[in-house]
């Protein structure tokens, strides 16, 4: 498996080099205010958020929420919304924040999968469809969660050899 500093160099706390990076991450972050989400995020997302970069978050509630929401708005990165099915099959939260930046232009692509499956099966499908696409994955678990999507598609990342960042929340 490559290291993170295999593939970037740092410079001035932003990464010198653009990357294709999923971030993945726990759907219960109700334990973390929204400053505290975005704190994260600058800390551990914003060094890769340079332009040239291409995000592909889930669109799920939590972490994919957050996340695009929070790219969408501080960074100039091109960002891909993957869903398993279609945005009108993702919670009212989700979708609402999947429409509000596609119609603001913000959003490089959605990606209707059109799985087979609503749960499980078409969310790692999903997660699988990213990772794929990706040099870096950045997962945010929750901590202590064990088998949980976000540890399945850290599994995933490491068996594809791709370069991982896992921030526990």
């Amino acid at each position: 498996m490559r290291t993170l500093w295999s593939l970037v160099t740092t410079v001035g706390g932003r990464c010198g080099v653009a990357l294709a990076v999923t971030v993945i991450g726990a759907r219960a972050v109700e334990h973390l205010s929204a400053e505290e989400l975005v704190e994260v995020f600058e800390a551990y997302v914003l060094p890769f958020a340079v332009s040239g970069a291409h995000f592909y978050l889930g669109g799920a509630v939590g972490v994919d929420t957050a996340a695009l929401d929070w790219l969408a708005a501080a960074s100039k990165a091109d960002v891909s919304v993957v869903v398993p099915r279609t945005v009108r099959d993702q919670p009212d939260e989700a979708a609402d924040v999947i429409v509000k930046w596609r119609e603001a232009g913000r959003l490089a692509e959605v990606v209707e999968l059109d799985t087979d499956e609503v749960g499980t099966d078409g969310y790692l499908e999903r997660n699988r469809w990213m990772v794929d696409r990706s040099e870096l994955v950045i997962g945010f678990p929750r901590s202590g969660d064990q088998g949980s999507g976000t540890g399945y598609t850290l599994g995933y990342a490491a068996s594809k050899g791709k370069a991982l960042l896992v921030v526990p929340i």
